[in-house]
């Protein structure tokens, strides 16, 4: 089972892997600025927010990463089946 953290995790592992932040991240993929922030990764009412399919994808573009590239990004105590 995939967590709001684990996903997150992936993310900063993934802007890691290419050696940038993820406010750049961000801004490569055309997306705000903040929209990888800490701050953001949960909802002012305290719940986990989970990022949009479609932002991923961007993401993904901008870093020229397939959807198996960025399985490998998931942290260790995620076991893919």
């Amino acid at each position: 089972m995939v967590t709001n953290a684990m996903f997150w995790r992936a993310i900063d592992n993934l802007a890691a892997a290419h050696n940038i932040s993820c406010s750049r991240m961000a801004q490569l993929s055309g997306l705000d600025l903040t929209a990888l922030n800490k701050s953001k990764r949960h909802g002012p009412d305290g719940r986990p927010h989970w990022m949009s399919v479609g932002s991923l994808v961007k993401i993904m573009n901008a870093t020229n990463t397939t959807w198996a590239e960025f399985a490998n990004y998931f942290p260790p105590e995620y076991e893919r089946r």
